[in-house]
């Protein structure tokens, strides 16, 4: 066994300079760029993030809005909706029933209606 001394040289490891046999140059640029494109992407999410959090607070409050009020437009064709279903629903059976007779009451009554509701005013 060897004591080390004082005034010898100590052993250390060995160093060596590895050098790669295969340079990619187009590897390295694109590496390079993807680096430059993340660091450019970093940025600009810190810059948008303040905006995002106001954007995400008012399209939350949007959608909160819509949720409780119920458009007018909607209650109105659901309203027109069912009067046309009943309505043909209607005329079905009267034509079950009664056969031509209800197609020519129809054309006749809807004239007649059509006459009342906008020409007399």
């Amino acid at each position: 066994m060897k004591f080390p001394s004082l005034f010898g040289r100590t052993p250390s490891h060995h160093r060596f300079e590895y050098k790669p046999r295969y340079y990619d140059p187009q590897k390295e640029e694109r590496e390079e760029r993807d680096r430059r494109i993340r660091e450019e992407l970093q940025i600009e999410n810190e810059k948008t993030r303040d905006d995002e959090d106001y954007r995400s607070r008012i399209k939350g409050s949007f959608r909160q809005a819509m949720r409780r009020a119920k458009p007018a437009s909607e209650t109105r064709a659901a309203l027109i909706r069912l009067v046309v279903l009943m309505f043909i629903t209607m005329f079905l059976i009267a034509y079950l029933t009664w056969g031509y007779v209800a197609i020519y009451s129809l054309f006749l009554a809807f004239p007649v209606w059509i006459y009342f509701r906008f020409v007399r005013k």
